[in-house]
């Protein structure tokens, strides 16, 4: 049996476990973490995605984890309603669509749960060497113990340790957009039900939504910015410095970001790459071409993603080199559609046109 590890355990890692497993791989799956990671903004399964999530058993418990939201308002930056809309929301468009957006850690818990008596998971843990002969790839861990695979998947990410190690530097691939973002939860001081707001004021704007029955807010803070550090201390305390500086909530907001155990910031960045594999290593999701979530797909590629390198590895177990040749051919037009909802219109979320588009630009039997 051939065995693989997968470095990740988001989204893309998991989902991508579980169809290398149905096609009698033996799969271990790495993650930093010490376990799931809470928090996180919503996000959307859209298009063609919606047919990997079938295919895997969890369109129908997905569904009933999903937001749902009654639809959005639109503040001016004292927090009076320029407008509102009860048949979109900038987060997850059409709220009568098929597509359907939901917390990230839910989906994470969900796949986990379906795949975690199949694959074996390291928590705690992280790559810190790769060494690849004709036998397969030596893998050095920060805490267990040296073992060798017949392939390793970087599904790490952005910031991607198996795309660092096998690949070069970030900062060969690293694309910045120009701003940052931020997202936390907090108690519902808003009082909000079903609904989102969302305000800017100048280069900084938020976008809150009530979430968890009413009793959470999840927030999402925007800033336009040149590259910064990654100090993650650093970060918070100028998320921290920005929301202080609103009119509307600002203090409230400021100290909500200060106080939340799940804070996240990072740059809006794409991943843009001339090739996914290296050898018998190749990267998956964000770790390989992340569109930032400007283009609100990257949930959606992930999930693709996985299903079509399963697929490709599964009809060429024993020619890894085609497999992932066959994967790239698949995936790039997709990706590359996918990426410029971002690049293509920014400011603000893509038109309908554009995203049914992209969405649905790829058919898993192809």
């Amino acid at each position: 049996m051939r065995t693989v590890l997968i470095s990740g355990g988001g989204i893309a890692g998991p989902a991508l476990a579980f169809w290398l497993h149905r096609h009698g791989f033996a799969v271990t799956v790495v993650e930093r973490g010490p376990g799931l990671r809470p928090g996180g903004q919503a996000v959307d399964v859209r298009g063609v995605a919606l047919d990997v999530v079938e295919r895997m058993g969890l369109l129908e418990p997905a569904r009933r984890v999903r937001t749902r939201m009654r639809g959005m308002s639109v503040l001016d930056a004292d927090g009076k309603e320029i407008s509102r809309s009860t048949e979109a929301t900038f987060s997850s468009g059409r709220l009568d669509s098929d597509d359907f957006e939901l917390l990230r850690e839910d989906l994470v818990r969900l796949v986990y749960e379906r795949t975690r008596e199949d694959v074996e998971y390291l928590f705690g843990d992280t790559i810190t060497a790769l060494d690849e002969d004709e036998a397969g790839v030596r893998v050095d861990f920060e805490r267990a113990a040296s073992r060798t695979f017949d392939l390793v998947i970087g599904a790490d990410g952005l910031h991607s340790t198996v795309r660092r190690l096998a690949f070069g530097p970030e900062e060969r691939f690293a694309h910045h957009l120009g701003s940052y973002l931020s997202v936390f939860s907090a108690d519902n001081f808003l009082g909000l039900e079903d609904w989102q707001v969302w305000l800017s004021e100048g280069d900084i704007g938020y976008g809150i939504m009530a979430v968890r029955d009413n009793t959470e807010l999840r927030v999402a803070f925007g800033f336009e910015s040149e590259p910064l550090p990654r100090d993650a201390d650093a970060l918070r305390r100028t998320i921290v410095e920005r929301l202080a500086s609103l009119r509307w909530e600002g203090q409230r907001l400021a100290q909500a970001a200060l106080d939340a155990p799940d804070f996240y910031c990072d740059a809006m960045a794409q991943i843009r790459m001339d090739r996914w594999s290296q050898g018998r290593v190749a990267l998956l999701g964000d770790a390989g071409y992340c569109p930032s979530p400007l283009s609100g797909q990257g949930t959606s590629l992930a999930l693709v993603g996985a299903h079509v390198l399963a697929a490709s590895l599964a009809g060429a177990p024993d020619d890894h080199a085609g497999a992932y040749a066959r994967y790239e051919e698949r995936m790039r037009d997709f990706v590359a559609l996918n990426q410029s909802l971002a690049t293509e219109h920014q400011g603000g979320p893509a038109p309908e046109a554009a995203m049914a588009h992209a969405k649905n630009a790829l058919s898993l039997d192809g």
